[in-house]
């Protein structure tokens, strides 16, 4: 069973890795049946490139600001659900009901509720910043995009916090409360200590996938106003498959998928040794 495995993956997923490297180094549009070698071309212009360095931005200032948000209330949610509640069960089917959604149709939604419902509630109440649709605002359209990636992989982040929470043994609160310790000093010298491997692994997962943004992007803006939202996948897909810029926005893959790469492999040396730390 193995071989065949391998096979399939060499076949989908490494030989088109492969040949994306190839072309790289190349010139072909995408559609033409010949093409030149340009050596390290595509590669040189990609950093004079002030469309991707654009891009680079907004996805990083994204990713970052969605990657803490929802570690912070995925960790929130966990702990509440992981107290003697009624209808748990209840509550953690609810929080878990949005990872089951498609990406598209909730960026849909949510871009109804945008452009529609949240200005009408905002001027019937008198709130001026609820009174225009902020994903058509070039300052603030990141934001909506925001709210939504975070709505969404919460669920999925809190169901990994709620595994790690029961691997946690309950004799240690017991015995931190006969020494009268508070909530918080639970939190902060028992929980998150020994849910640390279960941090470190939402932390990376969660960069990797909003570095890697681009169903919410789509849904919601479509990379505008202007190019304000334009995220890198966004980016080399309007190049790569729109704009015949194959061989370029195949550089662009290459150099990104190093980028991330390297912020995973930081991400996992630097987390790890805090784990040993703590």
């Amino acid at each position: 069973m193995t071989v065949p495995a391998v096979v399939l993956f060499a076949v989908f997923h490494t030989f088109p890795a492969l040949q994306g490297i190839f072309y790289s180094f190349t010139n072909w549009d995408g559609l033409s049946l010949t093409y030149d070698f340009v050596g390290l071309k595509n590669y040189y212009y990609l950093f004079q490139d002030e469309n991707v360095w654009h891009s680079y931005l907004f996805t990083f200032q994204f990713a970052i600001v969605s990657t803490v948000l929802v570690n912070v209330l995925s960790l929130a949610i966990a702990i509440g659900l992981n107290e003697k509640i009624k209808f748990k069960n209840f509550f953690r089917a609810v929080y878990f009901l949005p990872n089951v959604l498609s990406v598209l149709i909730v960026g849909y939604i949510f871009n109804y509720l945008f452009a529609n419902v949240l200005p009408l509630w905002g001027e019937k109440l008198g709130i001026e910043a609820l009174s225009t649709n902020i994903l058509g605002s070039e300052k603030w359209a990141w934001v909506g995009i925001v709210i939504v990636a975070v709505w969404q992989a919460c669920a999925f982040n809190t169901i990994l916090y709620l595994a790690g929470l029961q691997t946690v043994p309950s004799e240690l609160y017991e015995a931190s409360s006969l020494d009268g310790a508070s909530k918080w000093q639970n939190f902060r010298h028992i929980t998150f200590p020994m849910i640390a491997p279960f941090f470190t692994i939402n932390m990376v997962l969660a960069m990797k996938n909003f570095l890697m943004v681009f169903d919410q992007v789509v849904a919601l803006t479509g990379g505008g106003p202007g190019r304000a939202t334009e995220s890198i996948s966004l980016h080399i897909y309007n190049g790569g498959f729109q704009g015949g810029e194959f061989a370029y926005q195949s550089a662009n893959s290459v150099i990104y998928f190093i980028v991330i790469m390297a912020v995973s492999i930081a991400q996992i040396k630097f987390l790890q040794k805090r784990e040993v730390d703590m």
